[in-house]
């Protein structure tokens, strides 16, 4: 079993204490000894080549998944492995995509969703989840299928 350490930055503890980091792509690989060992890419389109595990969700920036689905799938398997797995969630900033998805994975681990919003302000960055329309999918998606 492999977690990140709780003062990494970028590292949220989501309620019942499974440890998820997010960042931002353009902020450059990791450096030495913080690699994930499963990584969770919003982009538009792959831009790299891991040295990890890796998983890669269409999702142009400021916008939604192109497949909503797939997207709730890929969340479900990261919240799941983030028990005994280092997972980290990344978009180009790190901010609107990847807020928005750890708002989800906040969901997962029994946040309501009219407060995952806050929640994920408060615990991972003040900026995340960045239009309205990201705002409107994490108190919607159906985290069920």
């Amino acid at each position: 079993m492999s977690t990140w350490p709780a003062d990494l930055p970028g590292v949220v503890a989501l309620p019942g204490g499974r440890f998820v980091r997010g960042r931002g792509l353009r902020d450059g690989t990791p450096p030495d000894g913080a690699a994930p060992e499963l990584g969770l890419y919003l982009t538009a389109k792959p831009h790299f080549e891991a040295g990890w595990e890796s998983r890669w969700v269409r999702w142009p920036d400021f916008r939604l998944p192109a497949t909503p689905t797939d997207a709730i799938a890929a969340l479900r398997d990261v919240y799941e492995r983030s028990a005994e797995t280092r997972v980290e969630i990344a978009c180009g900033g790190g901010r609107g995509r990847t807020g928005t998805a750890m708002a989800l994975l906040a969901r997962l681990a029994g946040v309501p969703a009219d407060g995952a919003v806050a929640w994920v302000r408060a615990h991972y960055r003040s900026g995340a989840v960045e239009t309205p329309w990201q705002r409107r999918f994490v108190r919607l998606a159906d985290l069920d299928r």
